[in-house]
């Protein structure tokens, strides 16, 4: 397995800054993240190392790209988006989606293949409505991926953090029973899963389990961590808005039990990417200190990553 990071938590570097970071503290990998040029809608979200309509326009500009992660020794996982691109907002869904085939392209053009993101959700809509949104909106995703050799990890985070996502959040794919039905709508050798453990603690998953059956389509991993306040779950229950009870958190520091985990994938003979996702709060104010997040979780995990 490779250790990297996602690269949204440097979101005021430039993206040579942000491979020398990642050379110069000995990380493999980099989940590159790719969003469209423009205002962030949302925390995490907006930051684009990497113009993929300029890799497509701009060969020079392609092989700087690729040269400079040769130079520094560091490998591009994925080309990482996370909007949704089953907003209800027909012109916002386009945008979306043309983005994401932009990547898709431009993933197969660097020779990275592969794109992490989301299947989003109409979150005022059912599962069962919004599968019949997957039937229509991704067909053309995942033709286009099989076209251009490209694999697409989704993410099972369920995007429903607060009021603003409720109340079904932003992001279908998040338990192994909606994994089943996607993969039986869209049966792609080139659809899989970006694995991560914490969104399954604060549904109450099991986030071991699930690696065993679907071995084959776990595509990439993230090492994100989640904290559960017990006596918060206690005071507002499971039907709050997550974040009245739980904080995302550096690996090591939430209730993931890592050594369980990485176990889990090494049984698979998992041997891809894996990337650690920042989003604590308690690691941000200062460029100092989002870097050290970076470092103190790199220096955790390698206990269990070799």
């Amino acid at each position: 397995m490779k250790l990297g990071f996602v690269s949204a938590i440097l979101d005021t570097w430039t993206y040579e800054e942000m491979m020398d970071f990642a050379s110069e503290h000995g990380f493999e990998c980099v989940e590159v993240a790719c969003w469209p040029q423009g205002k962030a809608e949302r925390r995490y979200a907006g930051v684009s190392h990497i113009d993929a309509e300029r890799v497509l326009e701009d060969d020079a500009y392609a092989e700087h790209v690729n040269g400079y992660a040769k130079e520094k020794g560091v490998e591009i996982s994925s080309l990482a988006f996370y909007p949704n691109t089953l907003d209800p907002d027909p012109e916002k869904r386009a945008a979306t989606v043309a983005h994401l085939k932009a990547l898709i392209k431009a993933s197969a053009k660097l020779g990275v293949g592969m794109v992490t993101t989301f299947i989003g959700r109409d979150q005022t809509k059912s599962v069962e409505e919004n599968l019949e949104l997957v039937k229509e909106v991704w067909p053309s995703i995942i033709e286009l991926a099989e076209q251009e050799n490209v694999k697409i990890g989704i993410e099972n985070c369920p995007m429903l953090f607060g009021r603003d996502q409720w109340p079904g959040g932003q992001n279908l794919m998040t338990t192994p029973a909606v994994w089943r039905k996607v993969f039986e709508i869209l049966p792609s050798k080139n659809l899989g899963i970006n694995y991560d453990p914490s969104h399954f603690v604060w549904q109450m998953i099991d986030y071991v389990k699930p690696i065993y059956e679907f071995k084959d389509k776990i595509f990439h991993v993230h090492y994100k961590d989640i904290k559960v306040y017990r006596d918060k779950l206690n005071d507002c229950g499971i039907m709050a808005y997550p974040l009245d009870f739980m904080s995302p958190k550096l690996p090591g520091l939430g209730d993931v039990d890592w050594g369980k985990y990485v176990s889990a994938l090494t049984d698979i003979g998992y041997d891809g990417y894996t990337c650690i996702e920042i989003e604590d709060k308690a690691f941000e104010g200062s460029k100092e200190r989002v870097e050290a997040s970076l470092i103190v979780s790199q220096r955790y995990l390698k206990q269990f990553v070799i």
